[in-house]
């Protein structure tokens, strides 16, 4: 039998797991943390990766637990409309119940808590990953689904830093829904080197998530920051009104506080028998919502491969070659776009607001499709 250890129990993690049972292949999953908390955010699922979880069967448990988003509006400050576009097959909802719902469509078994990685070794065509607690597991393959501070990528690339981008990103998810907010919406807000987002994530709660310009990074890890609410006041007190109210409303221990960072693509995924996946390899900054759903993604595509080629070396190598064009793409489209949204200049801002207000909706649903229209269940590996 062919023993897969994948290293990270994130929604990576966990969809990369799935994939691979569903094509006949044995895998566990070892990660760090005693348990996996419900953590206080919302996650976007645009139409790339809702239809590999459809393929995956958890579709529909996480529909129930979505709210569902069929258009994305654009306005200014004070809440005015610049510009809107229709979409379909798009969700948000709270991280915590994708994640339980992955963990649910999995043996509880294949689960190992706890896991803290120290490295790993080839020895004879075998893998064998050690762990802080004493564990040492051979495995015929390693995926490192490990996150942005992945301790794979750091022993198969090197200890390179992610970049940061200029910007803090605070997310939280509010209980009550503002007067004013359109059901089954995604609303973007732009200001002068602020940006605040907004969007149903089932269960009559609105997810949110705001941006300002900052020169030093607060941290490249998510934290709970107790006073965020209080910084998130002072800067957008003279905002659209549903703004304010959705801070207010979110319990300040649980606004989730992290930086803007992403890293440069590397097209070196992995070596012999190990490969990485997700913001272990790309890490994006949140601009278009994809980091999520490139990981879902990541995983559909490595189990195709895996399932085309057989567990082998060359099936991670054709993985890694059909996702680098594609995840590279949208971490540069991503970076634009919040560089372009985080302009403060009032000529640049001024610019920005008319080149969204004259674009026709035929051209932003175009753009869209570059992103919304990859089909990772049936793109050529």
């Amino acid at each position: 039998m062919v023993r897969i250890v994948i290293v990270g129990g994130g929604i990576g993690g966990l969809t990369v797991a799935l994939a691979l049972r569903r094509f006949g292949f044995e895998t566990e999953v070892y990660e760090q943390a005693p348990a996996l908390l419900d953590i206080g955010a919302a996650i976007a699922l645009w139409p790339n990766a809702t239809r590999v979880l459809e393929r995956l069967d958890p579709g529909e448990t996480i529909r129930a637990h979505a709210g569902e988003m069929r258009e994305i509006r654009w306005l200014d400050r004070r809440g005015f409309l610049i510009n809107r576009v229709r979409i379909s097959n798009a969700v948000a909802l709270h991280r915590a119940d994708l994640q339980s719902t992955l963990l649910h469509a999995l043996p509880a078994e294949l689960i190992k808590l706890g896991h803290s990685l120290v490295g790993y070794d080839m020895r004879g065509g075998k893998v064998v990953v050690r762990f802080a607690n004493g564990a040492e597991i051979e495995a015929d393959f390693l995926i490192g689904a490990d996150g942005i501070h992945s301790h794979v990528r750091s022993q198969l690339l090197g200890h390179d830093e992610p970049i940061y981008r200029g910007y803090t990103v605070w997310r939280g998810i509010s209980g009550e829904v503002p007067a004013g907010i359109s059901p089954a919406t995604a609303i973007e807000v732009h200001g002068r080197g602020q940006r605040f987002g907004i969007g149903p994530v089932g269960g009559g709660r609105i997810g949110w998530w705001a941006a300002a310009n900052r020169p030093e990074p607060a941290s490249s890890h998510e934290r709970q920051i107790e006073d965020g609410q209080h910084e998130l006041l002072r800067l957008f007190s003279d905002w659209y009104p549903p703004v304010v109210e959705l801070i207010e409303a979110t319990l300040p221990q649980l606004i989730l506080t992290t930086s803007a960072f992403d890293r440069e693509p590397s097209p070196k995924w992995g070596d012999k028998r190990v490969t990485l996946l997700g913001d272990a390899i790309h890490p994006t900054t949140p601009n278009l919502g994809q980091g999520g759903c490139l990981a879902i993604e990541d995983a559909f595509v490595l189990a195709r491969s895996f399932h085309e080629y057989g567990p082998t070396e060359e099936a991670l190598r054709k993985y890694e070659g059909c996702r680098y064009s594609r995840t590279a793409a949208i971490t540069r489209y991503s970076r634009y776009y919040g560089r372009m949204g985080q302009w403060q200049n009032p000529v640049s801002v001024g610019f920005k607001r008319s080149l969204l207000a004259l674009a026709p909706e035929s051209i932003l649903q175009r753009v869209m499709q570059i992103v919304f229209d990859y089909d990772a269940t049936t793109t050529p590996i």
